[in-house]
């Protein structure tokens, strides 16, 4: 090999090299064609170059569909206490037809407590994708904080209900006090224990029901004012919620009494705890609504998944589940099956929130500020 240096190796050798061979060039009118042509095809190399990069960048970054098997997806159910169990019963058949259907893992971040208190929690800031609450007036608190869009009781069947109950009247074995209805608790010398209306959905359906057989033995307002009063002089404590009622009753042994959810005590007795209740003639039936949350779930991408969960919650297989565990199920099928037809007999009347003009009549003359359970309180001075 030659020991010549190559005149590129040389910063300024190279330099006047390529200054030479330019104005060489330069100096034939083909070579400045040639350069022209050179230097259009390196900026359009560039251009492509810059166009690849960020074709690969965007296809890289682009959000993957539901359904694609590349993306796992996260829902956050928000519900009332006493629904837990039959979610964990429910919520595992849903991710394995999910993943089956559409090959995607779908998981669940749960939140249970009192209706109330979770209401103010998503308005609050909570990002639920699914409300299950209580009453329908919480989840149009909900729409009314703009989260939820107007017209969700026509997007599921049954107005949204997709869980029904009725209240009962829980007693200590062997029924010491002879409770057997309503009118019983205003007894002297009798202890209930219910929850608190201004916390716990459960709690307004209880207050509702004794209106509603208050008003129904007596014909006038006052007259039920007046019986509340003394059955809520028989209440040493509000609950929180329907769970901590439960608790207080059956685990600290306190009152005589419990007026709680049927599907809560049924659940108990299926936990081996000895339950005696009745279950009056003139009773209130629990409605409990599910919906999406609109807001929540456009900003987390999981429409379409919410969505698809809050049907399988009407299916016979989830309803199912819901009988399962003490709710009468809204599928009339499943409602019809032997082993629920005689674990749910039919109540004599049943009365409803439509009879009492709807929700937000219902919270304008009983549970708004200085409506009607104020009124008691303010009379039992609590």
């Amino acid at each position: 090999m030659s020991s010549k240096q190559h005149p590129f190796s040389n910063p300024k050798l190279g330099i006047k090299a390529i200054s030479s061979l330019f104005g060489n060039i330069f100096s034939h009118k083909w070579g400045r064609k040639f350069v022209s042509f050179f230097l259009a095809g390196a900026l359009i190399s560039v251009t492509m170059a810059a166009c690849t990069a960020t074709t690969e960048t965007a296809s890289n970054n682009a959000p993957q569909s539901a359904g694609s098997g590349k993306k796992d997806v996260e829902l956050t159910l928000v519900s009332f206490a006493v629904t837990k169990q039959a979610h964990e019963a429910i919520i595992p058949k849903f991710v394995e037809k999910w993943q089956k259907e559409k090959n995607q893992k779908v998981t669940f971040k749960q939140s249970y407590g009192g209706s109330g208190s979770q209401t103010r929690a998503v308005i609050d800031g909570l990002e639920a994708d699914i409300v299950h609450l209580a009453l329908a007036a919480d989840t149009s608190k909900i729409e009314k904080a703009g989260l939820i869009d107007k017209g969700w009781q026509q997007e599921y069947p049954n107005d949204g209900i997709v869980s029904k109950s009725i209240p009962v009247l829980v007693t200590r074995e062997g029924n010491p006090k002879n409770i057997k209805d309503w009118s019983d608790l205003e007894k002297s010398g009798i202890s209930l224990i219910t929850a608190d209306p201004k916390t716990s959905g459960v709690a307004r359906w209880n207050f509702l029901a004794l209106w509603n057989a208050a008003v129904k033995k007596g014909g006038s307002d006052e007259k039920a004012l007046e019986a509340l009063t003394k059955v809520y002089t028989n209440v040493p404590i509000l609950t929180k919620d329907a769970r901590e009622a439960t608790d207080a009753f059956f685990k600290q042994g306190q009152g005589d009494a419990l007026i709680n959810y049927e599907n809560e005590i049924i659940l108990a007795s299926q936990k081996g705890q000895k339950v005696s209740y009745v279950i009056p003639d003139v009773n209130f039936s629990i409605d409990n609504p599910i919906a999406v949350v609109d807001k929540n779930v456009a900003k987390h991408g999981t429409k379409e998944v919410a969505e698809a969960f809050v049907k399988f919650l009407y299916s016979p297989e989830a309803q199912t589940e819901f009988a399962k565990v003490g709710f009468r199920p809204v599928d009339e099928t499943v409602a019809k099956e032997k082993q629920f037809a005689e674990l749910y007999p039919k109540v004599k009347d049943l009365s409803t929130v439509k009879d009492l003009g709807g929700w937000d009549a219902i919270d304008k003359k009983f549970f708004a500020d200085g409506a009607a359970f104020d009124q008691i309180q303010s009379k039992i001075k609590r």
